[in-house]
């Protein structure tokens, strides 16, 4: 096991443009690989020798390689967002919880993601294909703000095209050529029919958007300990040291990301919090 404070060196091995803002990065060891990461865990990325930030695993590699989904919003992620293959960047991890996807086997599974929310939850919907015959349903709901802000979009068509998976795309704002739907992730959510016993539903996003998504998952009877969410807060060690991620009584870098909604509905009713 690795050193979890001390970076493990790995390189740029690809570089994929998802949107104006996002690239997808592929990255390779240098040497031995860290322990494997499973969906919803995240990495602390360095970027040398600008600083570092936590970011969700986007896809796991047999190879050791890892995914990460980079938006670029600040100095370190846009330095990272930038990296060009050949780069090398700091790896520490894996740390957090996951969204382990394989509890949901023999029900219904529902994917919910915002924005670049879709990015933590694509390997679960992978790890959902993989072992497609050991579950029931399996419905993806995507939203953004425009057509060209999806990421994956190669994916997510060839994800459309397949008959055991429901896709449904929505965006706020439409553009020429979208034929899908306009509006919150919420509206298909709403006409979903759901078993709510045998439902287990993921969401990742922005608060609101996973805050009002439970609300139907919970209206229509989907019990809250079945209904997992992605908590997004300032983290800086990854491991329980320096206390910046609190939230409530949790340290969302242990005790999260992933967490069910019985645990995160009172947390996220407390805007101070």
């Amino acid at each position: 096991m690795a050193e979890p404070m001390l970076p493990v060196r790995y390189r740029v091995a690809g570089r994929t443009v998802e949107t104006r803002d996002s690239a997808t990065l592929r990255l390779v060891p240098l040497g031995p690989a860290l322990d494997r990461f499973r969906p919803g865990q995240f990495a602390m990325l360095y970027a040398y020798p600008v600083g570092e930030v936590p970011i969700s695993i986007s896809g796991i590699g047999a190879d050791g390689a890892l995914t990460h989904t980079v938006r670029s919003v600040g100095a370190v992620s846009r330095a990272l967002h930038d990296a060009q293959p050949g780069t090398v960047i700091g790896v520490r991890g894996p740390f957090g919880t996951a969204w382990a996807p394989e509890d949901a086997a023999g029900n219904d599974l529902v994917v919910v993601a915002g924005g670049v929310g879709l990015a933590p939850l694509r390997p679960v919907v992978l790890a959902a294909l993989a072992a497609r015959s050991a579950y029931r349903r399996i419905v993806l709901i995507a939203g953004a703000r425009t057509p060209d802000e999806f990421l994956f979009r190669a994916e997510l068509a060839a994800w459309a095209a397949r008959d055991d998976l429901e896709v449904e795309l929505t965006v706020d704002r439409p553009a020429d050529g979208w034929d899908g739907t306009v509006g919150f992730v919420t509206d298909p959510l709403t006409r979903l029919r759901l078993d709510p016993e045998r439902t287990a539903a993921f969401l990742c996003g922005p608060e609101p958007m996973m805050r009002f998504s439970a609300r139907v998952l919970l209206r229509d009877q989907v019990p809250p300990a079945r209904i997992r969410v992605s908590l997004e807060r300032s983290m800086k060690c990854g491991i329980a040291l320096c206390g910046h991620c609190q939230l409530g009584p949790l340290l969302v870098c242990r005790d999260g990301p992933v967490v069910s909604y019985a645990v995160a509905e009172p947390l996220l009713a407390v805007p101070e919090l």
